[in-house]
Protein backbone atom coordinates (compact mmCIF):
# COMPACT_ATOMS: atom_id res chain seq x y z
CA UNK A 1 0.00 0.00 0.00
CA UNK A 2 1.42 3.42 -0.85
CA UNK A 3 2.30 5.79 1.94
CA UNK A 4 0.00 8.64 2.94
CA UNK A 5 2.31 11.10 1.23
CA UNK A 6 2.28 9.12 -2.02
CA UNK A 7 -1.51 8.85 -1.95
CA UNK A 8 -1.86 12.59 -1.48
CA UNK A 9 0.08 13.37 -4.63
CA UNK A 10 -1.46 10.85 -7.01
CA UNK A 11 -3.54 12.73 -9.58
CA UNK A 12 -6.59 10.56 -10.29
CA UNK A 13 -8.03 9.88 -13.73
CA UNK A 14 -11.72 10.47 -14.39
CA UNK A 15 -11.82 10.34 -18.17
CA UNK A 16 -12.61 7.44 -20.50
CA UNK A 17 -9.87 7.28 -23.14
CA UNK A 18 -8.76 4.82 -25.80
CA UNK A 19 -5.49 2.96 -25.28
CA UNK A 20 -2.58 4.58 -27.13
CA UNK A 21 -4.65 7.59 -28.19
CA UNK A 22 -3.49 11.20 -28.02
CA UNK A 23 -6.12 11.76 -25.34
CA UNK A 24 -4.69 8.97 -23.17
CA UNK A 25 -1.13 10.25 -23.54
CA UNK A 26 -2.23 13.77 -22.62
CA UNK A 27 -4.19 12.61 -19.56
CA UNK A 28 -1.47 10.28 -18.28
CA UNK A 29 1.16 12.99 -18.69
CA UNK A 30 -0.68 14.79 -15.89
CA UNK A 31 -1.04 11.70 -13.72
CA UNK A 32 1.65 10.78 -11.17
CA UNK A 33 2.42 7.04 -11.60
CA UNK A 34 4.04 5.93 -8.30
CA UNK A 35 -10.75 -15.43 -10.48
CA UNK A 36 -12.96 -14.55 -13.02
CA UNK A 37 -10.62 -12.57 -15.10
CA UNK A 38 -11.43 -11.51 -18.65
CA UNK A 39 -9.78 -13.95 -21.08
CA UNK A 40 -6.50 -12.70 -22.53
CA UNK A 41 -5.75 -10.29 -19.67
CA UNK A 42 -2.84 -10.96 -17.31
CA UNK A 43 -3.60 -10.45 -13.59
CA UNK A 44 -1.99 -7.31 -12.16
CA UNK A 45 -2.41 -7.04 -8.37
CA UNK A 46 -0.44 -3.79 -8.26
CA UNK A 47 -3.42 -2.13 -9.95
CA UNK A 48 -5.91 -3.28 -7.28
CA UNK A 49 -8.22 -0.53 -6.08
CA UNK A 50 -7.68 1.00 -2.65
CA UNK A 51 -10.33 2.81 -0.61
CA UNK A 52 -9.10 6.25 0.41
CA UNK A 53 -11.98 7.25 2.69
CA UNK A 54 -14.07 9.39 0.34
CA UNK A 55 -17.71 9.08 -0.59
CA UNK A 56 -19.19 6.10 -2.47
CA UNK A 57 -22.75 5.48 -3.66
CA UNK A 58 -24.21 2.04 -2.91
CA UNK A 59 -27.76 2.82 -4.05
CA UNK A 60 -27.33 4.72 -7.31
CA UNK A 61 -29.98 6.45 -9.40
CA UNK A 62 -29.42 7.98 -12.82
CA UNK A 63 -31.25 10.11 -15.36
CA UNK A 64 -30.45 10.29 -19.08
CA UNK A 65 -30.45 13.58 -21.02
CA UNK A 66 -30.15 13.37 -24.82
CA UNK A 67 -28.54 16.57 -26.10
CA UNK A 68 -29.32 18.22 -29.44
CA UNK A 69 -33.07 17.83 -29.91
CA UNK A 70 -35.22 14.99 -31.21
CA UNK A 71 -34.08 15.60 -34.79
CA UNK A 72 -30.53 14.66 -33.76
CA UNK A 73 -31.50 11.23 -32.46
CA UNK A 74 -32.84 8.03 -33.97
CA UNK A 75 -35.69 7.07 -31.60
CA UNK A 76 -34.70 3.40 -31.73
CA UNK A 77 -31.18 4.36 -30.55
CA UNK A 78 -32.64 6.32 -27.66
CA UNK A 79 -34.79 3.38 -26.62
CA UNK A 80 -31.92 0.92 -26.97
CA UNK A 81 -29.60 3.15 -24.90
CA UNK A 82 -32.19 3.59 -22.15
CA UNK A 83 -33.08 -0.10 -22.02
CA UNK A 84 -29.51 -1.37 -22.35
CA UNK A 85 -28.02 0.90 -19.69
CA UNK A 86 -30.86 0.26 -17.23
CA UNK A 87 -30.51 -3.51 -17.71
CA UNK A 88 -26.72 -3.52 -17.40
CA UNK A 89 -26.62 -1.35 -14.29
CA UNK A 90 -29.23 -3.46 -12.47
CA UNK A 91 -27.99 -6.90 -13.55
CA UNK A 92 -27.25 -9.24 -10.63
CA UNK A 93 -24.16 -10.99 -12.00
CA UNK A 94 -22.58 -7.76 -13.24
CA UNK A 95 -23.27 -6.11 -9.88
CA UNK A 96 -21.66 -9.08 -8.14
CA UNK A 97 -18.37 -7.65 -9.44
CA UNK A 98 -18.96 -4.07 -8.32
CA UNK A 99 -20.47 -4.96 -4.93
CA UNK A 100 -16.98 -5.92 -3.65
CA UNK A 101 -16.30 -2.22 -3.08
CA UNK A 102 -19.06 -1.95 -0.47
CA UNK A 103 -18.83 -3.61 2.98
CA UNK A 104 -22.49 -4.69 2.84
CA UNK A 105 -21.86 -6.54 -0.42
CA UNK A 106 -25.11 -5.09 -1.76
CA UNK A 107 -25.68 -2.36 -4.34
CA UNK A 108 -28.65 -1.17 -6.38
CA UNK A 109 -29.07 0.93 -9.52
CA UNK A 110 -32.30 2.64 -10.52
CA UNK A 111 -33.02 4.30 -13.87
CA UNK A 112 -35.27 7.34 -13.40
CA UNK A 113 -36.17 8.07 -17.00
CA UNK A 114 -34.83 10.13 -19.86
CA UNK A 115 -35.33 13.56 -21.39
CA UNK A 116 -34.52 15.02 -24.77
CA UNK A 117 -33.02 18.50 -24.56
CA UNK A 118 -33.98 20.86 -27.36
CA UNK A 119 -31.66 21.57 -30.29
CA UNK A 120 -29.82 22.75 -32.16
CA UNK A 121 -27.24 19.98 -32.11
CA UNK A 122 -23.91 21.39 -30.87
CA UNK A 123 -20.79 20.88 -32.99
CA UNK A 124 -18.55 20.87 -29.93
CA UNK A 125 -19.18 20.48 -26.19
CA UNK A 126 -16.65 21.26 -23.44
CA UNK A 127 -16.62 20.51 -19.73
CA UNK A 128 -17.50 24.17 -19.23
CA UNK A 129 -20.59 23.70 -21.39
CA UNK A 130 -21.70 20.63 -19.46
CA UNK A 131 -21.28 22.27 -16.07
CA UNK A 132 -23.14 25.39 -17.22
CA UNK A 133 -25.91 23.11 -18.48
CA UNK A 134 -26.16 21.49 -15.04
CA UNK A 135 -26.47 24.92 -13.44
CA UNK A 136 -29.21 26.02 -15.85
CA UNK A 137 -31.20 22.81 -15.36
CA UNK A 138 -31.00 23.32 -11.60
CA UNK A 139 -31.97 26.98 -11.75
CA UNK A 140 -34.91 26.23 -14.06
CA UNK A 141 -36.33 23.70 -11.60
CA UNK A 142 -35.91 20.83 -14.08
CA UNK A 143 -34.06 18.83 -11.43
CA UNK A 144 -36.72 19.31 -8.77
CA UNK A 145 -37.18 16.14 -6.74
CA UNK A 146 -33.81 14.67 -7.66
CA UNK A 147 -31.85 13.18 -4.76
CA UNK A 148 -28.52 14.77 -5.64
CA UNK A 149 -26.56 12.76 -3.07
CA UNK A 150 -27.10 9.50 -4.98
CA UNK A 151 -28.00 10.57 -8.54
CA UNK A 152 -25.85 10.95 -11.64
CA UNK A 153 -27.11 13.03 -14.57
CA UNK A 154 -26.02 11.42 -17.86
CA UNK A 155 -25.58 13.73 -20.85
CA UNK A 156 -25.55 11.80 -24.14
CA UNK A 157 -24.09 13.71 -27.07
CA UNK A 158 -25.52 13.10 -30.56
CA UNK A 159 -23.80 11.80 -33.66
CA UNK A 160 -21.03 14.10 -34.89
CA UNK A 161 -20.71 16.22 -31.75
CA UNK A 162 -17.13 16.52 -30.47
CA UNK A 163 -16.49 16.31 -26.72
CA UNK A 164 -13.55 18.06 -25.04
CA UNK A 165 -12.19 18.43 -21.51
CA UNK A 166 -11.83 22.20 -21.87
CA UNK A 167 -12.91 24.07 -18.75
CA UNK A 168 -14.02 27.11 -20.75
CA UNK A 169 -17.49 27.09 -22.36
CA UNK A 170 -17.65 27.11 -26.15
CA UNK A 171 -19.35 29.88 -28.08
CA UNK A 172 -22.47 27.74 -28.59
CA UNK A 173 -24.43 27.08 -25.39
CA UNK A 174 -26.14 23.70 -25.05
CA UNK A 175 -29.91 24.05 -24.67
CA UNK A 176 -31.34 23.27 -21.23
CA UNK A 177 -34.96 23.25 -22.45
CA UNK A 178 -36.58 19.84 -22.10
CA UNK A 179 -38.20 18.94 -25.38
CA UNK A 180 -39.67 15.62 -24.25
CA UNK A 181 -39.43 13.07 -21.46
CA UNK A 182 -39.38 9.28 -21.50
CA UNK A 183 -40.98 8.96 -24.94
CA UNK A 184 -39.15 9.85 -28.11
CA UNK A 185 -40.56 10.33 -31.60
CA UNK A 186 -38.12 11.78 -34.07
CA UNK A 187 -36.87 11.64 -37.61
CA UNK A 188 -33.34 10.22 -37.82
CA UNK A 189 -30.69 12.44 -39.33
CA UNK A 190 -27.32 11.69 -40.87
CA UNK A 191 -24.13 12.11 -38.88
CA UNK A 192 -22.64 15.59 -38.77
CA UNK A 193 -19.04 16.19 -39.72
CA UNK A 194 -16.63 16.77 -36.86
CA UNK A 195 -15.42 20.34 -36.59
CA UNK A 196 -11.70 21.15 -37.03
CA UNK A 197 -9.79 21.06 -33.76
CA UNK A 198 -6.34 21.17 -32.16
CA UNK A 199 -7.24 19.66 -28.78
CA UNK A 200 -5.50 16.40 -27.86
CA UNK A 201 -8.12 15.75 -25.18
CA UNK A 202 -11.16 15.60 -27.40
CA UNK A 203 -13.26 12.79 -28.78
CA UNK A 204 -11.58 12.81 -32.20
CA UNK A 205 -8.38 11.84 -30.39
CA UNK A 206 -9.73 8.96 -28.29
CA UNK A 207 -11.79 10.63 -25.54
CA UNK A 208 -15.00 8.70 -24.82
CA UNK A 209 -16.41 10.55 -21.82
CA UNK A 210 -15.88 11.59 -18.22
CA UNK A 211 -17.71 12.21 -14.96
CA UNK A 212 -17.57 15.09 -12.50
CA UNK A 213 -19.53 17.28 -10.13
CA UNK A 214 -20.85 20.81 -9.79
CA UNK A 215 -21.22 22.63 -6.46
CA UNK A 216 -24.14 25.02 -6.16
CA UNK A 217 -25.30 27.25 -3.32
CA UNK A 218 -23.73 27.80 0.07
CA UNK A 219 -24.36 26.80 3.65
CA UNK A 220 -27.51 24.78 4.26
CA UNK A 221 -28.57 25.34 0.65
CA UNK A 222 -25.36 23.85 -0.78
CA UNK A 223 -25.78 21.05 -3.31
CA UNK A 224 -23.32 18.81 -5.10
CA UNK A 225 -24.67 17.55 -8.43
CA UNK A 226 -22.98 14.61 -10.10
CA UNK A 227 -22.86 14.23 -13.88
CA UNK A 228 -21.39 12.10 -16.64
CA UNK A 229 -21.02 13.02 -20.29
CA UNK A 230 -20.24 10.78 -23.23
CA UNK A 231 -19.79 10.97 -26.97
CA UNK A 232 -21.73 9.05 -29.65
CA UNK A 233 -18.77 6.84 -30.53
CA UNK A 234 -18.69 6.09 -34.25
CA UNK A 235 -16.61 5.91 -37.38
CA UNK A 236 -17.26 9.07 -39.39
CA UNK A 237 -17.85 9.28 -43.11
CA UNK A 238 -14.37 10.72 -43.66
CA UNK A 239 -12.78 7.60 -42.17
CA UNK A 240 -11.86 9.12 -38.81
CA UNK A 241 -13.28 8.15 -35.43
CA UNK A 242 -15.21 10.13 -32.86
CA UNK A 243 -14.98 8.59 -29.39
CA UNK A 244 -14.14 4.92 -28.89
CA UNK A 245 -16.11 2.86 -31.43
CA UNK A 246 -15.84 -0.85 -30.66
CA UNK A 247 -19.24 -2.40 -31.30
CA UNK A 248 -21.06 -2.78 -34.61
CA UNK A 249 -23.72 -0.22 -33.67
CA UNK A 250 -23.05 3.15 -32.07
CA UNK A 251 -25.83 2.90 -29.49
CA UNK A 252 -23.93 -0.06 -28.01
CA UNK A 253 -20.83 2.10 -27.66
CA UNK A 254 -22.92 4.68 -25.78
CA UNK A 255 -24.22 2.06 -23.34
CA UNK A 256 -20.69 0.75 -22.70
CA UNK A 257 -19.37 4.30 -22.20
CA UNK A 258 -21.99 5.16 -19.60
CA UNK A 259 -21.67 1.77 -17.91
CA UNK A 260 -18.01 2.74 -17.43
CA UNK A 261 -18.87 6.24 -16.20
CA UNK A 262 -21.65 5.25 -13.82
CA UNK A 263 -19.56 2.58 -12.12
CA UNK A 264 -16.72 5.05 -11.70
CA UNK A 265 -19.12 7.70 -10.43
CA UNK A 266 -20.54 5.35 -7.81
CA UNK A 267 -17.12 4.22 -6.52
CA UNK A 268 -15.37 7.61 -6.76
CA UNK A 269 -17.98 10.39 -7.08
CA UNK A 270 -15.90 13.28 -5.71
CA UNK A 271 -12.86 12.72 -7.92
CA UNK A 272 -13.17 16.21 -9.43
CA UNK A 273 -12.74 17.75 -5.98
CA UNK A 274 -9.55 15.70 -5.59
CA UNK A 275 -8.29 16.93 -8.97
CA UNK A 276 -9.16 20.53 -8.13
CA UNK A 277 -7.27 20.24 -4.83
CA UNK A 278 -4.11 19.72 -6.87
CA UNK A 279 -1.01 18.73 -4.89
CA UNK A 280 -2.56 19.45 -1.52
CA UNK A 281 -2.18 16.56 0.94
CA UNK A 282 -5.93 16.98 1.56
CA UNK A 283 -6.75 15.99 -2.03
CA UNK A 284 -6.77 12.28 -1.27
CA UNK A 285 -9.60 12.60 1.27
CA UNK A 286 -12.05 13.14 -1.59
CA UNK A 287 -11.16 9.87 -3.30
CA UNK A 288 -13.23 6.72 -3.03
CA UNK A 289 -11.74 3.65 -4.74
CA UNK A 290 -8.74 4.18 -7.04
CA UNK A 291 -5.52 2.32 -7.71
CA UNK A 292 -2.17 3.59 -6.45
CA UNK A 293 -1.64 4.73 -10.05
CA UNK A 294 -4.70 6.99 -9.82
CA UNK A 295 -6.92 4.78 -11.98
CA UNK A 296 -10.64 4.37 -11.33
CA UNK A 297 -12.44 1.05 -11.79
CA UNK A 298 -12.90 1.43 -15.55
CA UNK A 299 -9.46 2.72 -16.51
CA UNK A 300 -6.98 -0.16 -16.23
CA UNK A 301 -9.16 -2.59 -18.25
CA UNK A 302 -9.16 -0.20 -21.23
CA UNK A 303 -5.46 0.56 -20.90
CA UNK A 304 -4.53 -3.12 -20.71
CA UNK A 305 -6.85 -4.64 -23.35
CA UNK A 306 -5.44 -5.43 -26.77
CA UNK A 307 -7.71 -5.64 -28.65
CA UNK A 308 -10.44 -3.66 -26.90
CA UNK A 309 -12.88 -6.52 -27.47
CA UNK A 310 -11.17 -8.27 -24.54
CA UNK A 311 -13.05 -5.92 -22.22
CA UNK A 312 -15.84 -4.50 -24.42
CA UNK A 313 -18.33 -7.35 -24.59
CA UNK A 314 -21.96 -8.17 -25.23
CA UNK A 315 -22.90 -10.30 -22.24
CA UNK A 316 -26.04 -12.22 -21.36
CA UNK A 317 -28.08 -10.80 -18.54
CA UNK A 318 -28.56 -12.97 -15.46
CA UNK A 319 -31.08 -15.76 -16.19
CA UNK A 320 -31.78 -14.35 -19.65
CA UNK A 321 -30.77 -14.78 -23.28
CA UNK A 322 -30.85 -11.00 -23.72
CA UNK A 323 -27.41 -9.42 -24.11
CA UNK A 324 -26.11 -5.99 -23.13
CA UNK A 325 -22.97 -4.18 -24.33
CA UNK A 326 -20.67 -3.28 -21.45
CA UNK A 327 -17.06 -2.52 -20.63
CA UNK A 328 -15.71 -4.85 -17.96
CA UNK A 329 -14.65 -3.12 -14.75
CA UNK A 330 -11.63 -3.74 -12.54
CA UNK A 331 -12.09 -6.44 -9.90
CA UNK A 332 -9.69 -6.70 -6.97
CA UNK A 333 -10.85 -10.28 -6.52
CA UNK A 334 -9.52 -11.09 -10.00
CA UNK A 335 -6.67 -8.53 -10.13
CA UNK A 336 -8.01 -7.24 -13.43
CA UNK A 337 -11.21 -6.77 -15.45
CA UNK A 338 -13.78 -9.11 -13.92
CA UNK A 339 -16.36 -11.15 -15.77
CA UNK A 340 -19.93 -11.41 -14.34
CA UNK A 341 -20.16 -13.60 -11.24
CA UNK A 342 -22.99 -15.88 -10.04
CA UNK A 343 -22.10 -14.93 -6.45
CA UNK A 344 -20.78 -11.69 -5.04
CA UNK A 345 -17.03 -11.13 -4.97
CA UNK A 346 -15.61 -10.78 -1.45
CA UNK A 347 -15.20 -7.29 -0.04
CA UNK A 348 -12.03 -5.80 -1.51
CA UNK A 349 -11.00 -4.43 1.88
CA UNK A 350 -7.79 -2.75 0.74
CA UNK A 351 -8.43 0.36 2.73
CA UNK A 352 -6.86 2.65 5.25
CA UNK A 353 -10.30 3.27 6.72
CA UNK A 354 -12.33 0.12 5.95
CA UNK A 355 -15.42 2.22 5.60
CA UNK A 356 -17.35 2.69 2.38
CA UNK A 357 -20.95 2.81 1.26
Amino acid sequence: MPSEKQDAYVSPMRVFVAKGSKAEKSVRSRTTMPAVLAPGITPSPKHDLIFHGGKTIADLTFVNFFVGGSAAWNPSDVQSINDGLAAAMSDKNLNNVMSQYYPSGHITSTFQGSHILAGPKPARVSQGDVENLVRRLFQAGTLSGVNFASTVLNFMLPSGTVLTTDLAPTSGAVSSHVESSNTQQATPVSAAKAVPHEDEEDSTNGLGGYHGSVHLGTGSAAQTIYYAVGVFSEKLANGTENGIPVFDQSWKNVVATFYHELNEARTDPDVEDAINAGNSPNAVKFLGWTSSQGEECGDFPVAEANPLTQVFKELKLTNSQTTVPVQLQYSDADHGPGMPRPTAAPFAGKSKHHKAG
